[in-house]
């Protein structure tokens, strides 16, 4: 059983890391900003790429080292990795006008923070769900509700750091946060279990042709889900004629909504089955992103609301997917979880890179969502052929890696 101590500082780490992860996306005005990096659209977008790279190759290789190093210290490592991205940005901030040295630096930051979180989140499920064995459902959820609540709070963190003049102050909180919290994990025993089982041995049938169908969706997703997280500010000011703090409330509100809509759907599933959801989740995509695509000038806080909305339409998909293919593709359940994120992450890189040079050739963002729209009614006629021939999902949030019942009963179609 597991200590108070124990099941604190993981959550406590879930927060934090919600935090370290938004904070380039939230302080995106200022890397933008004539007075600040003067980063075009273009070196915005690709300051995400390594990012990208070294999440996937975090998330898919985080399995085989807590096997080997043990989950505490892959833990350790992932925090390790966050405070360097911090300190690193905090540095940087020394050299904004002369980019030549502080871009550089922002593709290291970038590059720690994709590592940081590939092997961060992954082993902090693992922990809540070992530490509360009988409630594992509802310790994942609530781990998951604080990580939403760290990204919807990284924008208003800008936002009051920038009203007090210096926006940095987010990065040096979050470092000193994180630097508590490595302190804290490394005097705690922090042991989980995570070798599946499932009373039979692991199948190791190679990849199921339905996976790539959980891919296609995970990489549309992504690219719907960094259109609002990664360039809502830059619409919501270049569009809409909205303030910087009116930004950073749009990007509140974005991520604010993923994590009340991932409570609110895993608390109604008894009523609303998740199938449902999954269908339904797109279409709320599709008229949102028209809705963006069409939305007059000068109208920031209709801005904030529809970005809103986007939040919700976006929150239980990436859950239900991994659920989804946990229960569907048993010979691979333990490694649904890391290829569906890696997936997700290409999606990401996409939208986070993809739009920059279009922008800077003089596409409109408000075009750029209407395709997006697109994107979305794609993911909504492929939800039907990933949930074919599957029952709803019991639980909204997907079981970690190494939990005792992460390989469901079922059959690979």
């Amino acid at each position: 059983m597991a200590s108070r101590a124990e099941n604190r500082v993981v959550n406590l780490a879930g927060l934090v890391q919600g935090i370290t992860l938004v904070t380039f996306p939230a302080a995106s005005s200022i890397f933008t900003a004539a007075d600040g990096y003067d980063l075009s659209n273009t070196l915005y977008g690709a300051m995400f790429l390594p990012q990208v790279l070294t999440a996937i190759t975090m998330s898919l290789l985080g399995v085989g080292l807590a096997h080997r190093i043990s989950a505490k210290r892959v833990l350790l490592i992932g925090l390790a990795a966050n405070i360097i991205s911090m300190v690193v940005l905090v540095l940087s901030t020394g050299f904004e006008s002369d980019l030549a040295v502080a871009y550089p630096m922002l593709l290291v930051a970038t590059a720690f923070l994709g590592a940081g979180f590939g092997l961060t989140v992954p082993v902090l499920n693992t922990f809540v769900a070992a530490f509360s064995p009988d409630r594992a459902d509802r310790a994942v959820l609530v781990l998951n509700a604080l990580l939403g609540l760290g990204t919807a709070l990284a924008p208003v963190f800008v936002a009051v750091f920038v009203g007090l003049g210096f926006w940095w102050g987010l990065p040096v909180l979050s470092t000193i946060l994180l630097v508590l919290l490595l302190l804290a994990s490394a005097r705690l025993p922090l042991r989980a279990e995570t070798t599946v089982a499932s009373g039979r041995p692991v199948q190791r049938a190679g990849i199921p042709p339905r996976f790539w169908l959980f891919a296609a969706f995970a990489v549309l997703y992504g690219i719907c889900e960094t259109m609002n997280g990664n360039w809502s500010q830059q619409d919501m000011t270049s569009e809409l004629g909205a303030s910087t703090t009116q930004a950073s409330l749009a990007l509140t509100a974005f991520w604010a909504m993923v994590t009340v809509g991932r409570l609110l759907f895993a608390a109604i599933a008894r009523w609303l089955p998740t199938r449902v959801v999954y269908h339904l989740l797109p279409i709320v995509l599709v008229a949102t992103f028209t809705l963006i695509a069409n939305l007059p000038n000068d109208t920031p806080w209709l801005g904030v609301a529809v970005f809103g909305l986007a939040g919700l339409g976006c929150s239980a998909l990436l859950p239900l997917t991994i659920s989804l293919g946990q229960d569907a593709l048993t010979t691979m359940s333990a490694g649904v979880a890391g290829g569906v994120i890696a997936f997700y992450q290409v999606g990401y890189g996409i939208a986070a890179f993809g739009v920059g040079p279009l922008v800077d050739q003089g596409t409109s963002l408000s075009t750029i969502y209407g395709w997006t729209a697109v994107a979305a009614a794609a993911m909504t006629l492929l939800s039907f052929a990933v949930a074919r021939h599957q029952p709803s999902p019991e639980r909204l949030h997907p079981r970690p890696t190494g939990h005792p019942h992460a390989a469901s009963p079922g059959a690979n179609r």
